[in-house]
């Protein structure tokens, strides 16, 4: 199944009953875990109909008990499993089985940053076309989803506004949907958005500071990656956008690490990390500083910050600023 094809029907209010998004493009994972969540349960309060299980530590009985629950009071309910890989083999394999024949009353949701293709959940996953993709956008689909937010805003992105949003935010997808949301307020109602709109309202972000947060939580030195957080922030960049262009640069890290060990070098390990050529110096050397230990750790902390902010009504700076601390505790 297409990432478009469920988002279509999510909105529409339908949705099958079992969903694996498989992919470390966690903006169009969680527009998924979104859509369908409100297909299937809507906006009411949660608890009656919805479950939520991680990974590590669940067992498979546990949530297929969930998943074959009848609904509360509606019609339907969602239980949603993060991060499946982390289940051990056999529980992986016995959700896998559940696909074969789940409950029509429930949308179980599995999300999974990879899956091996030999597994018995991922050959049932694409046989009973539960299977999405939600891989970093490239190129043309990129160009694509910028132009479809902006439609979907009430506004035509023009070619040179396309390529100028994407010289300034590369593929992070939720600065771009955050910046078509600014640019479609800065334009006003139906007015097509051009590179002069978005050079006025799009700020550039700094490349090099990126680099300076990820050196620094890569060699534990506190006061730097905290420095160039706060120079991040002062350039007006939200908390969000941030965690996520981090949390970018340390997957083309864990790229890099591995293009590293299958014996490519230079620009063909950058290529294969998602980078452009003259990266390849600063990645190999990112690449080293960190362990594969570190970086389990460090996706680990990201993703608790990022449920953070988006829950907390703690201010997002502070939320920021310590999920920072705890990158950098040696």
């Amino acid at each position: 199944m297409e990432i478009d094809a469920l988002l279509e029907g999510a909105r529409a209010g339908t949705f099958p009953p079992c969903v694996v998004l498989v992919g470390d493009e966690s903006f169009l994972a969680s527009r998924a875990v979104d859509a369908l969540r409100k297909a299937v349960v809507g906006d009411g309060p949660r608890g009656f109909n919805e479950d939520l299980f991680e990974g590590r530590g669940a067992k498979a009985a546990t949530v297929v008990s969930a998943a074959q629950t009848l609904p509360m009071m509606a019609s339907a309910r969602l239980v949603l499993l993060r991060r499946v890989d982390q289940m051990s083999p056999t529980d992986q394999a016995s959700m896998g089985e559940y696909l074969a024949s789940p409950s029509e009353s429930t949308c179980l949701l599995m999300t999974a940053e990879k899956l091996d293709g030999r597994g018995k959940l991922a050959k049932a996953a694409k046989k009973s076309k539960a299977w999405v993709d939600v891989r970093p956008l490239k190129h043309g689909a990129l160009r694509s989803f910028a132009q479809n937010e902006a439609r979907a805003r009430g506004h035509a992105l023009l070619g040179n506004g396309v390529e100028a949003l994407l010289d300034a935010l590369g593929e992070d997808l939720a600065a771009i949907d955050d910046a078509l949301e600014r640019l479609s307020l800065f334009v006003g109602p139906g007015v097509a958005i051009d590179a002069e709109a978005v050079h006025a309202c799009v700020t550039r972000v700094r490349a090099d500071s990126i680099w300076l947060l990820v050196d620094a939580v890569g060699l534990k030195e506190r006061d730097k990656a905290l420095e160039a957080a706060s120079s991040l922030l002062a350039d007006r960049q939200p908390p969000l956008r941030i965690l996520a262009m981090l949390a970018r640069q340390l997957r083309m890290v864990a790229r890099m690490r591995q293009a590293l060990a299958e014996g490519l070098r230079g620009a063909e390990a950058a290529k294969q990390a998602g980078a452009p050529p003259f990266k390849a110096g600063e990645l190999g050397r990112a690449a080293q500083r960190f362990r594969l230990a570190d970086l389990g750790r460090a996706f680990e902390t990201l993703a608790e910050v990022d449920m953070a902010l988006k829950g907390s009504r703690r201010p997002p700076e502070t939320i920021l600023q310590e999920g920072i601390l705890r990158l950098t505790h040696r």
